[in-house]
């Protein structure tokens, strides 16, 4: 690095900012001072993240909140917990993580979500929602048992800061209720209820509607304030005579609330950009005692503060490197359509003329592609909210009555969701189709939302059929087959970004269930080896297994090339085939062990093949891959063609190794 430029570019323009190297340096910050602060850091995440892209939205909407919770509560020994954590880029500019900011979901550097290993200010990892309350009460409770054990041990204050979108997801209902019953522990737990009116796309349902009815109770507060500090000043009696009564009022005027229900002491709402609100509240909370658990409902803007965001229909929820002054994201070479669009164009071309098919998914309209299909279809469109268990079983009940539903969810999301989809779908054989995206590895998200294990959970259950396209071209067609597949559970897998740029037909043909197909056959082979090579391929890989093919023949090895397109039922002929003519057997996978190639293996041990064939399983390596670009992330899983080559070589015994391909090109995959 330069040693000339210093490391924070912004250094010396932020006086506030400037000053602060870790949340102490806040400690003693006036509210005015504070109130700069918030200013510098809102400017700082603005010029950050345009170098970087990144979840800008959401940090944009909890700067006054950060600043206030750090300078209120003693972190790290106090813990914060941001659930999700995509909002917690201001908090680690806070805490001593300014110089690196613009290394964010770069490789190496720091991560868009919390991390533990990444600082001791991050208590909890997260990048799925819904966690927090139930992590932090955990903490609470932590504490209360280590404080009881050593007197010299201070209970910390555990806050869960927790968004209007994920507090529809029914874990946070679960977490909630535990509390009131976790006695004295769950007393220094305070949930930070941000309620900024979206998450990703408008949140949906009744707690939507029920938290805009709390808004319009804002005079409330002041006069319960006001209750609050005269009943201090009453004897004993009269003060829980006044408290009771308060309780009263509250059910009059407010008609109660969920949460009092559940067990929480309500404040709220409270303005989250109003600096003297924040502090005098949070200040108030942290020294109270004897009230339990706490949820204080703040109302933020997402994007507040910088205008272009503002006025963004998505609040700039995630964004690419953008120009400061103007706001305009800057956009890379336009390429080939998205395996999401594909999906989503074909779905909604299908729909017109099959009145059965629906669709339902889990708070990403835009994300999964079916913003289309409600556009288009909007009776038949379903955003649940962050539910993904609800998600499924609710696709179940329709399938019962013979809709033809479409359960769309990233793969990682779907994990949240696996007792529903064994116990309410597979177990009874309904016909759900599960588009899967963002299946493989993800790039800047990282191993948080990589989808490297729905083959394995998937196809250990009985029944379900599962696809995994290699072109843009496969998924239409296999859109097309799940549409027509009444027999039960089936599921497409496909990646994240763009195709090969293939040219799409009009409409995706229905395949036959089970069945692969040969896309390169072996030729003569002129090596040592007799009996050659054969790759087989399950989704996108297949790219770089061609790739591999061009290299081998550059040295008389041409190989069989086949596309598995199935990974459950696989193609036993074959699979069978491919194992008795050749001397090396390779699959390939966007997926973890246990998976695709497990099936293989198994059917081939069955079958005796095992014993005549090189088997040589190429998956995702068993451990997590950081954040990086997708083509980094497959090169480091050892997934690309230098890597297939060098597989087969080692395989036949061939004293060659790859370093990089030998063509720059390579033809692409017929269909």
């Amino acid at each position: 690095m330069d040693q000339t430029k210093p490391a924070i570019p912004t250094l010396g323009r932020y006086p506030q900012l400037d000053r602060v190297r870790a949340p102490h340096d806040m400690r003693n910050l006036s509210v005015e001072q504070l109130k700069q602060l918030a200013d510098e850091l809102r400017a700082e995440t603005i010029d950050a993240v345009s170098t970087t892209g990144g979840h800008l939205g959401a940090s944009l909407g909890v700067v006054e909140l950060t600043v206030a919770l750090h300078a209120v509560f003693d972190t790290p020994d106090d813990r914060v917990i941001w659930d999700v954590g995509h909002q917690a880029y201001p908090h680690k500019i806070l805490t001593g993580r300014r110089e690196r900011i613009r290394t964010l979901r770069q490789p190496g550097g720091l991560s868009g979500f919390t991390r533990r290993s990444e600082s001791e200010y991050d208590p909890f990892g997260a990048a799925h929602s819904s966690t927090s309350i139930s992590a932090g009460l955990g903490m609470a409770v932590a504490h209360h048992l280590r404080a009881e054990e050593d007197p010299a041990y201070r209970e910390r204050n555990v806050i869960a800061v927790i968004g209007d979108g994920s507090i529809s997801a029914g874990m946070a209902y679960e977490a909630m209720n535990n509390a009131s019953h976790c006695g004295p522990g769950a007393e220094r737990l305070i949930v930070v209820l941000n309620d900024n009116e979206m998450s990703i796309a408008p949140p949906v349902g009744a707690m939507s509607n029920y938290l805009s009815r709390l808004m319009s109770s804002r005079k409330f507060l002041s006069l319960r304030e006001l209750a609050a500090k005269m009943a201090k000043r009453l004897p004993g009696r009269l003060e829980r005579t006044a408290k009771k009564a308060d309780e009263y009022a509250r059910g009059i005027m407010t008609g109660g609330t969920l949460f009092e229900e559940l067990g929480f002491y309500y404040v709220g709402p409270v303005d989250g950009h109003d600096m003297n609100q924040l502090v005098h509240i949070l200040r108030n909370l942290r020294d109270a005692e004897d009230v339990g658990p706490v949820l204080l409902h703040v109302i933020t803007e997402k994007g507040h503060g910088y205008t272009p965001a503002e006025s963004a229909g998505d609040k700039y929820h995630a964004v690419s490197k953008f120009n400061v002054v103007t706001g305009e994201q800057k956009k890379g070479p336009s390429g080939p359509p998205s395996y999401t669009s594909v999906f989503a164009k074909e779905l909604v071309r299908q729909a017109a003329t099959d009145d059965r098919i629906v669709t339902i998914t889990a708070a990403m309209p835009s994300g999964t592609g079916l913003d289309k299909f409600a556009k288009a279809y909007p009776d038949r469109f379903f955003d649940v909210g962050i539910a993904e268990q609800h998600a499924v079983t609710f696709a179940a009940g329709m399938a019962t009555e013979g809709l033809r539903p479409f359960c769309a969810i990233y793969s990682s999301f779907l994990q949240r969701a696996y007792d529903q989809v064994m116990h309410d779908v597979v177990l009874q054989k309904l016909p759900v189709r599960f588009a899967i995206d963002r299946a493989g590895l993800v790039g800047a998200d990282g191993a948080t939302h990589a989808g490297s294990f729905d083959i394995a959970y998937l196809g250990c259950l009985p029944g379900i059929t599962l696809m995994a396209p290699s072109t843009e071209v496969e998924l239409m067609h296999m859109t097309a087959t799940a549409i027509a597949f009444d027999e039960g559970p089936i599921g497409l897998r496909y990646p994240r970004g763009a195709g090969l740029g293939l040219a799409l037909p009009a409409a995706g043909e229905v395949l036959e269930i089970g069945r692969g197909r040969i896309v390169r056959e072996m030729t003569r082979q002129s090596g040592p080896e007799q009996g050659g090579i054969a790759i087989l391929s399950l989704g996108p890989r297949l790219e770089h297994a061609l790739k591999a093919a061009d290299m081998l023949a550059a040295h008389g090895l041409s190989p069989t090339v086949a596309d598995a397109r199935f990974a459950k039922p696989i193609d036993t002929a074959l699979v069978e085939q491919l194992a008795r003519n050749h001397a090396v057997l390779i699959t390939i996978e966007e997926g973890s062990v246990g998976g695709f190639a497990s099936f293989v293996m198994t059917h081939l041990a069955k079958t005796g093949l095992l014993d005549r064939v090189r088997f040589r399983p190429m998956t995702l390596p068993d451990r997590f891959i950081d954040h990086n670009t997708q083509d980094a992330q497959y090169i480091e899983a050892g997934l690309d063609a230098v890597a297939i080559t060098n597989t087969a070589l080692e395989a036949l015994g061939v004293g060659i190794s790859m370093t990089q391909p030998l063509l720059k090109t390579a033809n692409g995959p017929k269909s």
